[in-house]
């Protein structure tokens, strides 16, 4: 089966069932009035897809549509337990070098980063309920609310996977939804992880359309903690999701250029990547990295 087709019947099964209807104004897999989410007719959104593997389909994007300065599109992330004060300070001054658009470090960092960030034009993103996203949604918005208040300008909230596998689209999009609400009152972003290698596609197409109902600014693929990273499939899958204008991001095993190339002509906006350094300065397939 083609991306297209399959992206299509993916998210035509899921919008039924959200509605409680089975296929209700498609007629042959067309919609008359899709109003951007039907996949058949938002392909100009995702480019031609050429190969088809079990875990990952390889992209055949468009050049000129791929930007050369990759910095941009980059949340430089370090997330790691045993990471130390001077790793942040170094993190931090690699982002302003290099221009990224963000550092994402845990809560106990957030200060530390905004104070060493203060002057540039880098924000700096926290993550809630991380890595698992079970907590409770009053501790995400506490959590929140702190990194906010000591400088976070940008939060990456886990949604409640375990909610979502359960069918309870209501739990989940009030989690997201009260986040959401903390992260508008100071103009902050909110990006919602998924942790798409725990979804089938039905699933990752719902939770997708529900932080977009919840008014999240993106959607994000993994934490890099669990099992599986971002595919060039999924991020193309989630962009025909949430549609043309929501942010996507692709985070987890994104390690150089080729990747992160890829990546954003699939549909992504952002890319979370401890190997930034490496992306800008063209680091290819064999360079490895984490």
């Amino acid at each position: 089966m083609e991306r297209e087709d399959l992206i299509e019947v993916v998210t035509r099964r899921v919008m039924a069932a959200l509605a409680g209807e089975d296929g209700a104004g498609c007629e042959g897999g067309r919609c008359a009035e899709c109003r951007g989410g039907c996949a058949a007719h938002c392909s100009d959104k995702v480019r031609s897809v050429v190969g088809e593997g079990v875990a990952r389909i390889s992209y055949n994007g468009s050049g000129p549509e791929v930007p050369t300065d990759l910095a941009r599109y980059i949340d430089h992330t370090l997330l790691a337990p045993s990471t130390t004060e001077q790793e942040i300070d170094r993190l931090c001054d690699e982002a302003a070098e290099f221009g990224f658009a963000a550092v994402c470090v845990n809560p106990f960092w957030v200060d530390r980063a905004a104070r060493r960030l203060k002057g540039t034009e880098v924000r700096v993103a926290s993550v809630v309920g991380f890595p698992l996203g079970a907590n409770a949604t009053e501790t995400k918005v506490l959590e929140s609310r702190r990194a906010l208040r000591e400088g976070a300008r940008e939060i990456d909230m886990v949604l409640n996977i375990g909610a979502l596998k359960g069918g309870d689209h209501d739990a989940v999009r009030r989690d997201i939804a009260r986040v959401a609400d903390t992260c508008r009152e100071v103009g902050a972003v909110l990006k919602v992880i998924l942790e798409t290698g725990l979804l089938s596609d039905e699933e990752k197409v719902a939770a997708s359309r529900l932080a977009r109902e919840a008014k999240a600014d993106y959607v994000k693929t993994s934490t890099g903690f669990g099992h599986g990273g971002a595919t060039v499939y999924d991020v193309a899958l989630m962009r025909e999701a949430v549609g043309p204008k929501m942010g996507v991001k692709a985070s987890g095993g994104v390690k150089n250029a080729q990747d992160a190339r890829q990546m954003i002509a699939a549909g992504a906006t952002r890319i979370g990547a401890s190997a930034g350094i490496r992306i800008v300065r063209g680091g290819g397939a064999g360079d490895g990295g984490y």
